[in-house]
């Protein structure tokens, strides 16, 4: 099976690879500042998710969902969003339709905050549903970033934000040429490191992105691409050594 895209297979060719694992990519359309394209939080996850299955075996990558729960970002150019309930029963369908034809392993990379929740209530329903079927996510690659690389990698607030520095350095490393980084702008709020306040992404910062985008660069971006990537690939590997089950240990 010379691609990994679900969307470029037929009958034949699917039965022939006899896929057991899928990759699953959930992202959004909205506004990440003026220097990143609307479709960061999807470009980004799929990316990943098509080299991974390229280093796996018997997997695809699903078409991604190219929209998320974004109304918390509608005050900027150009979001379109679903609901928190309607996303979680598209999420729900889709998990759904996988098991239908036989497959039941499956990786979730998000690429968007405002999916999590709806990919958590989702997924768990789909496990109770399906108890053998194993379901892993990586909800927020944005901040699993900061255990994989060295602490001295980001220059500023650990490169986190919305368009930020760590965003912004690995958009440059996926499509270099959606990005325009004169245009980079960023806050980075005063947040407490314990509670969570909920916010409209409006009260954090004054432009579309927070953070500090103008210290993205193209070579950060491909440290992060790399370490992310191998580790889903590890991962992987050791999760159909396990079963898709935890190994259990007593204490």
């Amino acid at each position: 099976m010379e691609s990994k895209r679900l969307e470029d297979l037929n009958e034949k060719s699917f039965k022939e690879a006899g896929i057991d694992k899928a990759i699953l990519v959930f992202g959004s359309c909205e506004s990440h500042g003026g220097h990143l394209p609307f479709g960061t939080d999807t470009f980004v996850p799929h990316d990943l998710g098509i080299e991974v299955a390229r280093r796996l075996e018997k997997t695809v990558v699903v078409p991604p969902l190219w929209y998320g729960m974004s109304l918390h970002y509608r005050h900027k150019p150009m979001c379109i969003s679903l609901t928190n309930e309607t996303l979680t029963l598209v999420i729900k369908d889709v998990l759904k339709s996988l098991v239908y034809w036989g497959i039941k392993k499956v990786l979730i990379i998000n690429g968007h905050d405002g999916n999590i929740p709806c990919i958590e209530a989702a997924a768990r329903d789909i496990k109770l549903e399906v108890p053998d079927m194993g379901i892993a996510v990586l909800d927020a690659w944005w901040m699993t970033i900061g255990q994989l690389l060295p602490p001295d990698t980001f220059e500023v607030w650990e490169g986190l934000g919305h368009g930020g520095e760590g965003e912004t350095s690995i958009v440059l490393a996926t499509v270099p040429n959606l990005v325009d980084m004169s245009q980079a702008n960023g806050m980075i709020p005063d947040m407490d490191p314990v509670v969570k306040l909920i916010w409209n992404f409006q009260e954090l910062t004054d432009y579309g992105a927070s953070g500090a985008p103008e210290r993205g660069t193209v070579e950060k971006g491909k440290k992060m691409r790399r370490v992310l990537i191998d580790y889903l690939v590890d991962f992987v590997k050791r999760m159909d050594r396990q079963g898709w089950r935890f190994e259990k240990k007593k204490a």
